[in-house]
């Protein structure tokens, strides 16, 4: 059988997968419509299998990688879930302090892919804490399915405050410099943007394909930000228009970025929607942005 490549799938199947992927339709509905594209010697089962995430090959900063101090840690969010699990992850060879990015995971909790996202700016100079929203559900269950099932169990708003925590976690460290600031992914996007909301004193947000704070929310943001867009993804960008109109007339200091042709969740490395080249630029830019924010 011949191997799937990204150009054998229609788009209509990343549409499909993103509705699946955001709750929108169960399971059962999304098997039965990517069965109407299991045709010429494509079945479901080759579909299912490319289309969805492959943690084991696509880690490109190994846990335990000698170059970092990488560890779980357990942090205080009274407002929130309680007792939250984190990764957190430092430069084993660091002098001085740093500044700090806490990272924001998906609607499926802290999978592979957003403890690999830790390290990698890990080794760019930064403390970083990715936290685990379904810590107090028993954490990330080892599979994405389960993990979007279990966080529609939580209130967002009350997950936003374990990222909050996270940032206090952070600029509370004694190897802290003092500058935190915040990257996520999906609706780690909307965490990114409603932590600039909340928070005053954070020095930077970088929003992937996030959703946006209301009208009202958005005129409070002090934080610098700056927002990465996947073209192909309507869905989130039919909110970009709204609130550029606001960043600006509130003179707030933001920089955006829409990347033609691919997908939400093209960052992410572990599923076909991943892009290389606007992958890579988005996360130049967004590590950039972060040594001109938070270094002192």
């Amino acid at each position: 059988m011949k191997k799937l490549t990204k150009e054998d799938i229609n788009q209509e199947v990343y549409d499909l997968y993103d509705d699946y992927a955001h709750n929108k339709i169960d399971r059962k509905q999304f098997l039965k419509k990517l069965s109407l594209y299991a045709v010429g010697g494509v079945t479901v089962s080759s579909l299912l299998s490319f289309i969805m995430p492959n943690y084991i090959d696509s880690i490109l900063v190994q846990p335990g990688d000698p170059r970092l101090k990488s560890e779980f840690i357990n942090y205080d969010s009274p407002k929130g879930g309680g007792n939250i699990k984190a990764l957190f992850s430092k430069p084993l060879e660091a002098k001085g302090e740093l500044g700090g990015i806490v990272v924001v995971h998906e609607n499926r909790g802290l999978n592979p892919y957003i403890e690999d996202v830790g390290r990698r700016a890990a080794l760019e100079g930064f403390m970083t804490l990715a936290p685990d929203a379904l810590s107090p559900l028993g954490g990330y269950p080892g599979n994405d399915d389960e993990g979007r099932t279990m966080q529609r169990k939580r209130d967002r708003n009350e997950m936003l405050e374990d990222f909050v925590a996270a940032y206090e976690y952070l600029m509370n460290h004694e190897d802290c410099n003092g500058k935190v600031g915040v990257v996520g992914f999906c609706f780690g996007g909307w965490i990114s943007n409603m932590m600039a909301v909340k928070i005053p004193s954070l020095a930077a947000a970088v929003p992937f394909y996030g959703g946006q704070p209301s009208d009202e929310e958005a005129a409070l943001i002090k934080a610098p930000l700056m927002l990465q867009f996947a073209g192909l993804d309507e869905r989130v960008n039919a909110g970009w228009p709204a609130y550029e109109k606001v960043l600006k007339e509130n003179k707030i200091e933001y920089k955006a970025h829409f990347y033609p042709d691919v997908n939400h969740g093209f960052h992410n490395n572990t599923t076909p929607r991943y892009d290389d080249a606007a992958a890579n630029l988005a996360w130049k830019r967004s590590l950039d942005f972060f040594k001109e924010k938070l270094k002192s």
